[in-house]
């Protein structure tokens, strides 16, 4: 592993939305991704006229010690299969950051008011894009049933646990 690091500004921070770093029933929840201040409100604009976001943010309630850079199955559970550090979507990879697409519902000054995003709240944004068609994958995207497994309850909304 290299120990060579980039700095990256935090930009803003989401207010509202989720808690208490759940696995799943992220969907369904409005928070706001507020930019500091300083930033000028022309820098959001056209925003509103995009369905969806690119977030790219920081699991900044991590330990550094929590970095697994081994094969383990996700979720600790056997009936799926080992798998890297880089076929995970956790807080466990390098880095520390995780990528949502989240719904824009509206922008406000510098509050973009989503759903979608799970990312907790207080934590930190590193950078967002508005989400083009024409950057999407091309071509069908495949993977192993595992994930499709373990995210069915993902994207449920709280109130409707099992």
């Amino acid at each position: 592993m290299s120990d060579e690091l980039i700095e990256v500004p935090v930009i803003g921070y989401v207010v509202g939305g989720h808690t208490g770093r759940l696995d799943d029933f992220k969907g369904g929840v409005e928070s706001i991704i507020r930019l500091n201040p300083g930033f000028p409100e022309e820098t959001l604009k056209g925003v509103a006229e995009f369905s969806h976001l690119q977030v790219v943010w920081h699991f900044s309630e991590r330990s550094p010690d929590d970095v697994a850079l081994h094969a383990r199955s996700p979720r600790d559970n056997p009936a799926w299969p080992e798998t890297g550090t880089f076929a995970h979507h956790n807080h466990r990879r390098p880095a520390g950051l995780g990528v949502s697409f989240p719904k824009v519902v509206r922008v406000d000054g510098l509050d973009v008011h989503v759903t979608d995003l799970d990312a907790d709240a207080g934590t930190p944004i590193i950078d967002l894009v508005v989400v083009f068609r024409e950057f999407l994958p091309r071509g069908t995207v495949t993977q192993p049933p595992w994930p499709g497994e373990m995210l069915k309850d993902y994207w449920s909304n709280a109130d409707e646990r099992p």
